[in-house]
């Protein structure tokens, strides 16, 4: 997983409210149990007609917004369903950051373990950011995960906060297995000591 300390990037609107996992990624995308590929997908029934082609005015593709890695939108983001492949589509999009008043708890815990920093904000406070992210590649937004603090372009600074283990692991890049990897010596030991101890088992 990749370590996230600091992120200027251009963020992309989308202040729609209740924004569920299956909008993220519809169900038919859940078939693959790869991390990688499904960005192509994300937002599929917003961004496709049923021919396949883009839909002009949906954001992401606007040729502004192509490039985004933060998301600003509404309440209650990524409820619905407990899929993990909501995550890993939009971090295989290139997003690493989401902005919101609040999200589903499963959502938000899988952000985490997918290298997706999920920020809580004030409802005002997103409605600045959104403001900000309408300007389009003009405007960059500074994540700064250490500090946490979020900075507009015109430079607003908001305070975040965040659980400091989650912390930890997002700016370590560690996921479940490099945390367990961590600990690879301790657990090395542990078995040299039981094989030792109990060399029937």
């Amino acid at each position: 997983m990749q370590k996230f300390t600091k992120l200027s990037g251009i963020a992309a609107p989308m202040p729609l409210v209740n924004i569920d996992t299956d909008m993220i990624i519809p169900k038919q995308f859940l078939k693959t149990i790869k991390r990688s590929g499904l960005g192509v997908n994300l937002f599929d029934e917003m961004r496709y007609d049923d021919d396949r082609n883009e839909i002009p005015d949906f954001v992401l593709n606007k040729p502004q917004y192509r490039d985004t890695q933060i998301l600003v939108a509404g309440e209650n983001f990524g409820c619905g369903s407990s899929r993990e492949h909501a995550p890993w589509a939009i971090a295989d999009f290139g997003i690493t950051c989401v902005i919101a008043p609040s999200y589903a708890d499963i959502f938000y815990n899988n952000c985490f373990k997918n290298g997706i920093l999920p920020i809580v904000l004030p409802q005002e406070q997103v409605d600045v950011l959104m403001k900000d992210a309408e300007k389009g590649s003009n405007a960059r937004i500074e994540i700064d995960l250490d500090a946490q603090t979020v900075t507009t372009s015109d430079g607003d600074t908001f305070s975040f906060e965040v659980d400091s283990f989650k912390k930890h692991c997002l700016m370590n890049g560690l996921d479940d297995i490099g945390l367990t990897m961590e600990k690879a010596a301790s657990i090395d030991t542990f078995e040299a000591k039981a094989a030792a101890a109990r060399p029937w088992v």
